[in-house]
């Protein structure tokens, strides 16, 4: 039984004082706001103000309020019309940043100025209880240490034939049979949830070695766990709790929320529990099963039997628990993001889907009588299917905004002066319709853009033009692992399937930390039978 205390009262009541406060504030501005928007929404003035310009003791937030709905369009508008692509961004209580869409100043941020821009305590600390001292949420020797210890195990062929044959197992055995079932029966499929299960499920075999089950077998067997299902409601819940800390209009109010364990900051600490439990679990199951001799080739597994950057000290099941977590982030939703849009992209587009499908033929052509799947050789020989997929990221990035902050003051290459302390926002969904970076055509989804017009072989652009699997030293380290896990998966789909889209419908987009469809994707399913490459 808790004792209630003088003491402990008066900081219950020191805490009511301040979210009371708070509440008052809020309420002020937003008043504030609807006046001022009442008496001007219909002037030229207010169109043009709405913009970009920031109001006094305001900031932006007005705009901010306005356009929540829309913020990926909304910045990607306002940016366009900035001389550099360039914004200084106000925020209520004094505190500012650069919005930016412009690679020469993402090239100096994140490599020429590299030691400047740490991810900083702004957004460390939003995501330290979910991620903890992760590679993802870490700066200076941490990182570094951290980085080392996962490049060397990223770079072994056996992890990437390790990923290989679990995408393998989780398409064949799982993913394409559902879509086979739904076609047989006529039924639509939510195509975004069915592949966030096929997403989550692979990325758990590949970080953990666990099945988690979130799609059925092939017998179309309820299989999945009521502790792994926790699981991955949970994870779900814990990544878009954490990442709603940085859509506060006032800074820090998710702090004074979680002082007073309310509303969204109580579910986060109910859904991070529950994670980490789980997580702490395999750990010491694993220790167990390696004190036996037993070889596993998944992360966690090769983090233990390395020293994870951490010298002479012994790795705690916290240390584990973190780095895996870090990787189960990055990899659960930013390649089934991708995939979503890139078919709800293709449905529109039946002569990308031919020129994918007679690629695909042609492979297989190559390498008759190999069997269902592709091996990573074939998997590199298709260009075209890596010029559509890397097209449709260039227009709907799985990270749309990513920022660090500024440890000094800092001149930007644009001529924006950069306060210490201030975050740094690029925009890679803004940066992708850039008529400044992409050309007048910046909107229009072509893949043809990315190939050598004389071999058809895929040409990458700079990863400061093209910041979708960001650059510099902290490039994604699973780019190629993602690579595998789309193209293997769009190659065997559209080889055998027509996924159709309700020509009347149009995603609203979810900006979380990856980019969702509000309502998901329903698709309708049919076999793909009469397909003879180049017909």
């Amino acid at each position: 039984r808790v004792v209630s205390t003088p003491a402990r009262q008066a900081r219950d009541r020191s805490a009511m004082a301040i979210a009371l406060a708070a509440f008052l504030l809020l309420l002020t501005l937003g008043a504030v706001f609807l006046l001022h928007a009442h008496a001007h929404v219909h002037t030229h003035a207010w169109r043009l103000r709405k913009a970009a310009a920031p109001y006094p003791l305001l900031g932006h937030l007005p705009q901010f309020l306005a356009n929540r709905h829309r913020i990926l369009d909304w910045m990607t508008e306002v940016l366009a019309r900035q001389p550099t692509c360039t914004l200084v961004f106000h925020r209520p209580g004094g505190e500012r940043g650069v919005i930016t869409a412009n690679p020469a100043n993402l090239e100096h941020a994140m490599r020429a100025g590299f030691h400047n821009y740490p991810k900083g305590p702004r957004f460390t600390s939003a995501l330290h209880d979910f991620l903890g001292h992760g590679i993802l949420n870490v700066d200076g020797q941490a990182w570094r240490a951290q980085r080392k210890a996962a490049s060397y195990e990223f770079n072994t062929r056996s992890l990437r034939l390790f990923v290989a044959r679990t995408v393998h197992g989780e398409l064949h055995g799982r993913l394409l049979p559902l879509l086979r079932r739904a076609a047989a029966s006529g039924r639509t499929v939510d195509l975004q949830d069915a592949l966030e299960r096929y997403a989550f499920d692979n990325i758990c075999r590949v970080a953990f070695d666990h099945d988690p089950r979130q799609l059925p077998d092939e017998d179309d067997a309820a299989t999945e766990s009521t502790e792994s299902s926790r699981f991955a409601d949970a994870f779900r819940d814990a990544a878009n709790l954490s990442a709603g800390r940085f859509r506060y209009a006032v800074p820090g109010l998710w702090k004074i929320k979680k002082a007073l364990n309310l509303g969204s900051e109580r579910r986060l600490c109910e859904s991070i529990a529950v994670v980490h439990g789980f997580a702490d679990g395999i750990i010491r199951a694993r220790r167990e099963e390696m004190g036996t001799g037993c070889e596993k080739h998944d992360l966690l597994s090769r983090f233990m039997a390395s020293e994870l950057g951490l010298g002479e000290r012994s790795h705690t099941d916290a240390d584990l628990r973190d780095a895996v977590i870090s990787f189960l982030l990055a990899g659960r939703e930013t390649t089934s993001s991708a995939l979503t849009w890139f078919f709800w992209l293709l449905s529109s587009r039946p002569d990308v889907e031919r020129r994918i499908r007679d690629e695909v033929a042609a492979v297989r052509a190559r390498r008759p009588g190999r069997g269902a799947g592709f091996d990573l050789d074939e998997l590199r020989e298709m260009h075209y299917v890596h010029a559509a997929i890397t097209e449709s990221m260039r227009l709907y990035p799985p990270v749309p905004v990513n920022s660090v902050q500024a440890r000094a003051a800092d001149l930007l290459p644009d001529g924006t002066a950069v306060g210490a302390g201030w975050f740094v926002s690029y925009n890679a969904y803004a940066m992708g319709r850039m008529e400044s970076v992409w050309g007048e055509d910046a909107r229009a989804y072509r893949p043809e853009r990315w190939l050598d017009t004389a071999e058809g072989t895929f040409r990458p652009e700079s990863p400061f033009r093209y910041i979708v699997f960001h650059a510099g030293p902290r490039i994604c380290l699973g780019k190629e692992m993602a690579y595998i896990q789309m193209k293997s998966v769009v190659a065997c789909v559209v080889e055998e399937l027509e996924l159709a889209v309700d020509g009347e419908y149009t995603p609203r987009q979810v900006a979380s930390l990856t980019l969702r469809m509000a309502d998901g994707l329903p698709v309708r399913v049919k076999p793909f039978r009469t397909y003879v490459a180049g017909n």
